[in-house]
């Protein structure tokens, strides 16, 4: 099927995919980011749509995916920074609840040194910590997956280095 018959059939479903997008968002923008996401992401996976099977259905079914990916990466924006080597961080940004001051002095380290570190390495260190997937990362910055772990695992590295201070306060 050709890409430009696909988009006439999904445009066909626009209103039924607002109207299922507001119950996910409750926000008309929102609805509206949703729903085109919904079909540029249908169209990009034109050719996996079986003919015969109920378009709607896998319309929704994207939406639905899409929304729970966006949400999952959105709820990640603000959470702590984890570096799985590290797993007393964690316990240490705990503690530091009751200290609100110093929790926000930290933060401000941690987002300095994230600024001190090359963009290369840091781009795909934030968006991993966004929540974005390996390929997501891969596809955006249009290197190979390796390529990005690479990056991920050498931003690691140098916070480590520039933010040892917080790790000798620990043991």
């Amino acid at each position: 099927m050709k890409t430009e018959q696909f988009n006439l059939m999904i445009n066909q479903h626009a209103t039924a995919l607002r109207a299922f997008a507001m119950k996910y968002t409750n926000d008309h923008d929102d609805a509206k980011d949703l729903v085109q996401d919904t079909m540029l992401k249908a169209l990009k996976y034109c050719e996996q749509f079986e003919q015969g099977s109920n378009l709607q259905s896998w319309l929704f079914a994207i939406m639905k995916n899409t929304f729970i990916n966006n949400f999952r990466r959105n709820s990640r924006k603000n959470a702590l920074i984890y570096a799985p080597d590290a797993a007393d961080f964690p316990l240490f940004m705990r503690g530091m609840a009751s200290y609100p001051c110093e929790y926000k002095f930290v933060m401000q380290d941690i987002k300095k040194a994230i600024s001190n570190i090359p963009t290369i390495y840091s781009t795909a260190f934030v968006r991993y910590f966004e929540g974005y997937k390996y390929y997501e990362i891969a596809e955006e910055l249009n290197i190979p997956i390796g390529t990005v772990k690479t990056r991920i695992h050498e931003a690691r590295r140098m916070l480590r280095l520039q933010l040892q201070t917080y790790r000798v306060s620990l043991n």
